[in-house]
Formats: C-alpha cells, sequence, structure tokens
C-alpha cells in the first residue's frame, strides 16, 4: 500500500508522460535524468565549504566534489551516486550530498565514476575503490579527518558502496560505516519483489534490464563485485546503515543483505520505509519519508563519526 503522497507522486509521472529510460540512448537518458533529477529534492543548501576535485583513478583522473558545512577537520563520507551504473552524476546528486553534509555535520565527497556502456563491468567498481585508497591518503591535505571514514550511496551507488567496503576490510582500510541506501546486492532480478513492483512503481523491470544490459555481461552477474550479497564472506566488514524502501524491487535484496550481514557479525541498522518506492530519498519537497530517511542516515552517519546525535 503506498502512502497518499506516494501514489499522487506516481499518478503525476505518469500523466506526464515523458519516455521511459529504456526507450532511450544512454546519452538520451543522461540527459533526461539531469534534468529531472532534483526537481523533488529540497532546494541547494548552501555551505561554507564546496570544492570540485580531481581523483586519480585507473581510466584517469575523475571529477569529484567536496561538501562540507563548516571549515573545521571533519570526517568525511565518500558518496557514489545512482543512476542504474549508466546515468547520473555529480550534479543529479548535489541536493542530497548537501543534506547528508548539513544534517550529519561530515564533509561528504561525491565521485564522478565512469559509466557504462562506454565503460562496462568492473569500470564503477575500479573507479569507487580508487577513490577510497586515494581518500585515506589525501583526506589529511584536504582539511578531513582520514581516521573517519565512510562510504555510502543510494541504488547502483549502493552497490558500489558495499563492494567498496568489502575491498576495504581485504585492503586492511578501516570504515567508520557503510550507508546503504536502497542497494542490489544480487545477482540477477529473481526476487519476490522484483516480480511484485515490476510495474508501476518507479523502477520497472524493464528499466533495470536495459540498466544491466549496457553494464554487465550475464556471464559476470556472479562477480561479487556486482552482487555483493554473494561475497564469499562478510565478516569483519564496517557497521552498515541500510534504508530500504517497501515498494521497491530491490527490497528483498536489500533485506537479505542486511540478514547476511548481522549473521556475519556486523552491526547492522535496517530503517524500511513503508509505502514508497525507489529514490525516495531524493523526494524531500514531497514526501516526508525521504526527510526522515536523510535524518536517519545523518545519525548513522553521526554515531558511526563519535559525533553527539
Amino acid at each position: 500500500m503506498l502512502t497518499p503522497r506516494m501514489a499522487e507522486l506516481l499518478s503525476r509521472i505518469h500523466r506526464a508522460n515523458r519516455p521511459h529510460f529504456h526507450h532511450l540512448s544512454p546519452q538520451q537518458a543522461r540527459v533526461a535524468y539531469r534534468m529531472g533529477a532534483e526537481i523533488l529534492d529540497l532546494p541547494r543548501e548552501p555551505l561554507a565549504r564546496v570544492q570540485d576535485l580531481q581523483v586519480p583513478g585507473p581510466g584517469g583522473a575523475r571529477s569529484a566534489r567536496l561538501y562540507a558545512p563548516s571549515a573545521e577537520r571533519l570526517p568525511v563520507l565518500l558518496y557514489f551516486h545512482g543512476g542504474g551504473f549508466t546515468i547520473g552524476g555529480i550534479e543529479t546528486h548535489d541536493s542530497l550530498c548537501r543534506q547528508l553534509a548539513l544534517r550529519a555535520h561530515c564533509a561528504v565527497i561525491s565521485l564522478d565514476y565512469r559509466l557504462a556502456p562506454e565503460h562496462r563491468f568492473p569500470a564503477a567498481v575500479d573507479d569507487c575503490v580508487a577513490a577510497l585508497h586515494w581518500l585515506v591518503l589525501e583526506a589529511d591535505a584536504l582539511g578531513l579527518d582520514p581516521r573517519r571514514v565512510a562510504v555510502g550511496g543510494d541504488s547502483a551507488g549502493g552497490t558500489l558502496a558495499a563492494v567498496a567496503a568489502l575491498s576495504a576490510r581485504d585492503a586492511g582500510i578501516p570504515l567508520a560505516l557503510q550507508l546503504l541506501i536502497t542497494p542490489g546486492t544480487c545477482a540477477r532480478a529473481d526476487t519476490e519483489s522484483h516480480a511484485r513492483f515490476a510495474k508501476g512503481y518507479l523502477l520497472d523491470a524493464e528499466a533495470i534490464a536495459w540498466f544491466f544490459a549496457h553494464y554487465i555481461d550475464d556471464a559476470q552477474k556472479d562477480d561479487w563485485r556486482f552482487a555483493p550479497l554473494h561475497a564469499e564472506d562478510h565478516s569483519g566488514l564496517a557497521p552498515a546503515c541500510l534504508i530500504l524502501a517497501e515498494a521497491d524491487p530491490l527490497v528483498d535484496e536489500g533485506l537479505a543483505y542486511g540478514d547476511t550481514l548481522r549473521a556475519a557479525g556486523t552491526p547492522v541498522q535496517l530503517e524500511l520505509y513503508r509505502g514508497v518506492t525507489h529514490d525516495f530519498i531524493k523526494m524531500g519537497r514531497m514526501l516526508p519519508e525521504a526527510l526522515a530517511a536523510q535524518d536517519a542516515a545523518a545519525r548513522a552517519l553521526r554515531t558511526a563519526f563519535g559525533e553527539s546525535a
């Protein structure tokens, strides 16, 4: 059952009759997503520090943007945007990153990782892992605290954050938190929630298939860097905050990932928002659940960083 505001919003989106991403080329879809990405977001909050950066990576330097609410030496969240590994970027998630920085009183660095189909799996993973290694080395020079680093992301970015947390453990990099917002975690879209919410709930099955076809070959989908639920070992990972939406094709795999982390001894804070869809956290102008989720993420970050709630 959708909340009245969520149902109204889906009705408005349907009446707008915009072309679906899977009916567009990736380049056209990127333009369409960027034009509409922040319509329902809160206005971009002014911050004390907003700085564009260049981050070295295996495919060359990538753009990034640092957000900070003050000039203090702050802990930092490395953030990976959503968009099915194919669309999205720094601009589409600017408002959300500002809100996380403001509410958690931390720095946020948003990474413009390489997108498919020009750069297929595992290019995005390689960029995100390289950015984490870079951040640990360069945080001090940026005026940030290298001992208090977290990773996070939404949707495909949540997948990348989970993978980065696994990679960090293997590399001996201590993380304060993995913030996983409506992440994908399993190899194939075959859970019950994928069937239940296949059409009419913002993220349709056809769109998921379109994103994955651009990003990864079917034979590669069991690789844990695409499906972190299938990693061999989930022990020794950073504490997790999972933010999930009830009416989301990805909700079952998010719940399964939380269960898997708990079973391996990882502390998990699970926040499940009833009656809302995928991407709800970027709808703060319309949905009170978006504001509640942003606050929950901020509380988890503050706690992980040892700050007062």
